[in-house]
């Protein structure tokens, strides 16, 4: 009874949320993207079952995807850094109610593991099984199969919101993942197989359904479920009594950056933000942690090929810049009045931001100069890809500061309201990691590997060396529409 009143209200919450009528488009693009995604992996799974079939003859296609459930786990894990948000709960108007926290929390992770994004990567099994299983098993056997993987797919969710709140609070706690990862690879490459060979015979005994299969990964979910539920408990104390409030050791002023005048203060507030803000400061951490293990797959066989290297390089480079200026202006919005206050400092605010994730672009460049010495990636492609992040990317991304109109919470990350993006924001969050792939492999295709890095060079440098007119451009559109932008942000306050 208590969940389903919980879900009631949490379905109420989200139709009575001031931004709901606003964001029509936005539905209508997530609908959408998924039909896309949904038709991308049913192509995989039909490739992948005939394929196998034909590569390698003395196996059983299913065999072959077995071995690889490990592989599709941890790319799993990966893409939901990416696209998935930690649950929320606007807790604080049950606490004056005779509800224990532990049902909040039980709701909480109930409503992770039944979110759609769980059951995706059905769109490719099921074809896959359809093909590979069905005349072997019956549909028995498709339909545990598929059941299986589904279980998978919710251990895997519960993994990820462990990992994903322990980094949110400490930024060490990214050694837990790179670490796990990182002996499952040693033990899978110097052991003989043991990973693989595990989880062929766990995905068979879905096939066969054999209960203890089942019965394992059941009790793993649990057992997931269980520390996840410790660690939100501690962090639901923590943001109900303000502690972070009471940690600050010390101040940094960054009083290097007064010559630079206006826009050396905002550059300033931008650090200060990411660095003093519980949200900000874990979509800042997300950011790094995704850009290590980016660079981590330039160095594994997967990813040799030039698609592999294409794809780590160029979102090696966008990642950070992504996650953080789509949020755009919806931080400012907690404090929108007061920079509204100055003539131009919203234009300053933007140049600021745009000054801060070039720089930071030095950073997987760096992190990429092994794999330039080792010959994985060329000097040109880390130059090219790099301006034309900070050229072409993050031109598209800034857009946002125009359409951006709901605040984002700076500290709360659990007790908050339910999020709903604005529709642009969806749009241009999906161009920007779909359009530089795209254009980066049609050029390659075309011109050749050399050719099409140059041009992408020179259209990055073009962005790059003209940012000053695109970002005044983008900051006059945000002045003809401040008036609705700032409704939008006290609403959702």
């Amino acid at each position: 009874m208590l969940l389903q009143e919980l879900r009631k209200h949490a379905k109420l919450a989200a139709k009575r949320h001031p931004m709901f009528e606003k964001n029509k488009f936005g539905k209508f693009y997530l609908y959408f993207m998924t039909i896309f995604w949904s038709g991308y992996l049913i192509f995989f799974g039909i490739l992948f079952g005939f394929g196998f079939a034909e590569g390698f003859p003395t196996m059983e296609p299913y065999h072959i995807m077995n071995k690889g459930i490990f592989i599709l786990l941890a790319l799993d894990f990966l893409f939901r850094f990416i696209f998935q948000k930690t649950p929320t709960q606007e807790i604080k108007p049950y606490l004056l109610l005779p509800v224990k926290k532990n049902k909040l929390l039980n709701f909480l992770l109930l409503k992770s593991a039944v979110s759609t994004y769980n059951a995706i990567w059905l769109f490719m099994i099921v074809p896959f099984a359809f093909i590979t299983t069905l005349r072997l098993f019956g549909i028995t056997g498709l339909v545990t199969y598929c059941l299986g993987f589904y279980l998978l797919m919710i251990l895997n969710n519960y993994w990820y919101l462990i990992c994903r709140t322990l980094i949110n609070e400490k930024t060490y706690y990214v050694l837990i993942p790179i670490i796990f990862y990182g002996l499952l690879g040693l033990a899978e490459f110097t052991l003989g197989n043991p990973v693989s060979t595990f989880t062929m015979n766990l995905g068979e005994s879905f096939i066969k359904h054999n209960p203890l299969g089942f019965l394992g990964v059941l009790i793993a979910i649990l057992g997931l479920g269980w520390i996840n539920r410790a660690i939100m408990l501690k962090n639901l104390y923590a943001e109900l009594a303000k502690t972070e409030d009471t940690k600050v050791k010390h101040v940094s002023e960054y009083k290097f950056l007064e010559r630079y005048g206006e826009v050396g203060e905002y550059f300033r507030l931008e650090l200060k933000l990411l660095f003093r803000n519980k949200r900000s400061k874990s979509m800042f951490r997300m950011g790094c942690f995704l850009i290590i293990m980016l660079t981590a797959m330039l160095f594994t066989p997967t990813y040799e090929g030039a698609f592999g290297k294409s794809f780590v390089g160029i979102y090696n480079f966008a990642i950070l810049g992504i996650l953080m200026l789509t949020q755009v202006m919806s931080f400012e919005g907690n404090y929108l009045d007061g920079l509204m206050s100055r003539k131009e400092s919203i234009y300053n605010l933007l140049r600021a931001k745009y000054y801060f994730y070039s720089f930071a672009m030095i950073v997987p460049f760096i992190l990429m100069i092994p794999a330039m010495v080792m010959g994985k990636i060329s000097f040109l492609m880390a130059v090219s890809y790099g301006f034309f992040t900070t050229g072409f990317i993050y031109f598209i991304v800034l857009q946002l500061a125009v359409y951006n109109n709901k605040t984002t919470p700076l500290n709360e990350s659990l007790i908050g309201r339910q999020s709903t993006g604005t529709g642009f924001q969806s749009l241009i969050s999906g161009l920007s990691f779909g359009i530089p792939l795209l254009v980066n492999n049609f050029l390659r295709i075309a011109l050749g590997e050399t050719i099409s890095l140059w041009i992408l060079l020179v259209i990055g440098l073009g962005f790059t060396f003209t940012s000053n007119l695109w970002i005044m451009n983008i900051y006059k559109r945000f002045m003809k529409r401040r008036y609705k932008n700032m409704e939008g942000f006290r609403d959702t306050k």
